[in-house]
């Protein structure tokens, strides 16, 4: 499978903070015999946001957005995405905020994590935390393979 990040961060655009997103992608995506063949990051705007969502769509079968999840105003990725979607796959999200309560509490509802289909790809928007992207990672990770036949109206095995 083809996987691209696209991670979103005012900071990590500037150069005010690392980027501790790519190195694990890079690593989980690896570990599981998979390819990330797209990298970028871009600060909370909406055209650069959908301008890279756009560009990793044309080489990923995954395109997983890190960032712009909450309620902030600077928060678009999600809103992005669902513009371009074909389909949004809500049972993502609620797994993923039900898997993330014992770690953050109940501030796990103020993520608006989601799974998307754009295309014949799985766009995954995840928040910018290392753990959040790890959880979500675990989580699709296992789903994808079956996820892109069925976007992709391919026949079961």
């Amino acid at each position: 499978m083809q996987v691209a990040l696209v991670v979103t961060s005012d900071h990590v655009y500037r150069g005010d903070k690392a980027d501790e997103v790519t190195p694990l992608v890079e690593k989980a995506v690896s570990s599981r015999g998979h390819v990330l063949v797209f990298r970028t990051v871009v600060p909370n705007d909406w055209i650069m946001i959908r301008r890279a969502v756009l560009s990793a769509l044309s080489r990923a079968d995954l395109v997983l957005i890190s960032g712009g999840t909450g309620p902030s105003p600077k928060d678009l990725s999600i809103e992005v995405v669902r513009s371009m979607a074909d389909k949004e796959l809500p049972g993502f999200g609620e797994l993923f905020r039900q898997r993330s309560e014992p770690e953050v509490g109940v501030g796990a509802a103020l993520s608006r994590a989601s799974l998307f289909i754009v295309g014949g790809s799985l766009v995954l928007v995840t928040p910018g935390s290392p753990s959040a992207v790890r959880l979500a990672l675990d989580l699709v990770m296992d789903i994808a393979q079956h996820a892109l036949e069925q976007a992709r109206g391919e026949p079961h095995h």
